[in-house]
């Protein structure tokens, strides 16, 4: 049977094609065909009914790793089940199947064959399992992701509320709704920040963690707390050098040979919701925080462009980040520069 790195022998690969409403499911075991696919619905019954036919396999849940994409938001729910039905489940990237499917040469793509796909990926990748977040991490997941939407509604309305006014005539009712929509946004953003101080407060970790990150200057509780829920209070990573991969802040080389030779760039790849919250963070690092301030100088002294100077200091400003929580001590500026 196929042992994984953790030295967990599995018995059975399922892949699971994710769609919003319904789902395509394959199994396969080592030695044989990946089987014909199934459809399950994504509702509770669905779920339950693909427990009902992985149990009927004869294998033991531990025994059972079942692979599935990180899809939207449409597999959570249904990892969630399996796992704690005790069955190992493993959720990757939509580029990792869609790679291994080029490297097994398949053209034809359709749900079913997706499925079949996955459960063949499980089988020879068998990538890590994959655990569920803590309930801390919901609480401030959604609540950090309204407020961003309410910002960018808020915005469009003064935009709009800002070209009205340009008309040599502006209709009072029109204006009124804005000006309350506006408030509105105000009243709820008031409400949301107000949750998500509550919220962080009931875990003491990630409140002490919260509490360190804030602790560098440039880093406010927006940074903190996006920092928190994106990497699960910094354990998503092993290493620091992992988190800046993960955030898409570490240059990628491209180069083959001697007729391929590209700078290295951070490209568009890692999560982009941390990525942005430490460049935008090194708008006040850069004047306030003497170790980030110090090294986004000497870069711009030496030429470097200001976005490149500025995604160095965000790559830095990430490293304070990571030793603060994993070393538990607050931020001494003076320590890098002593």
């Amino acid at each position: 049977m196929p042992t994984d790195q953790t030295g967990q022998t599995y018995a059975l690969f399922v892949g699971v094609d994710i769609a919003a409403q319904t789902a395509m499911v394959a199994t396969q075991r080592p030695g044989a065909k990946a089987s014909r696919s199934f459809t399950i619905e994504q509702t509770p019954e669905g779920y339950t009914s693909l427990l009902r036919q992985l149990q009927a396999t004869g294998f033991v849940p531990c025994q059972v790793l079942v692979v599935m994409e990180a899809t939207g938001s449409y597999w959570i729910s249904l990892a969630t089940r399996l796992v704690h039905e005790g069955f190992a489940v493993s959720v990757i990237n939509p580029a990792q199947a869609h790679h291994f499917a080029k490297a097994l040469l398949k053209r034809a793509k359709t749900d079913a064959i997706d499925a079949q796909t996955l459960a063949q990926l499980a089988m020879i990748l068998q990538p890590e399992p994959w655990t569920p977040p803590p309930q801390i991490y919901y609480a401030l997941q959604q609540r950090l992701a309204q407020r961003d939407d309410l910002l960018n509604l808020r915005q469009q309305v003064r935009n709009q509320l800002h070209a009205l006014v340009q008309h040599p005539e502006v209709i009072a009712e029109v204006r009124a709704r804005m000006e309350s929509l506006l408030a509105t946004f105000a009243s709820q953003l008031t409400e949301v920040e107000s949750e998500i101080t509550a919220a962080l407060s009931q875990d003491s970790a990630w409140a002490a963690a919260a509490t360190r990150l804030q602790s560098i200057k440039g880093v406010g509780w927006v940074t903190a707390a996006w920092t928190l829920v994106t990497t699960l209070n910094l354990t998503s990573c092993d290493t620091v050098d992992a988190l800046t991969a993960y955030a898409g802040l570490a240059p990628m080389p491209r180069q083959s040979g001697s007729s391929v030779w590209h700078r290295p760039s951070i490209g568009h790849t890692g999560n982009g919701r941390l990525r942005t919250a430490f460049y935008m963070a090194t708008l006040s690092a850069a004047q306030h925080n003497p170790v980030i301030k110090a090294f986004y100088t000497r870069l711009r002294g030496v030429g470097k462009p200001e976005k490149v100077a500025r995604c160095a200091a965000a790559r830095k400003l990430l490293h304070i980040a990571w030793a603060v929580v994993k070393k538990d001590q607050p931020f001494d500026p003076n320590y890098a520069l002593g």
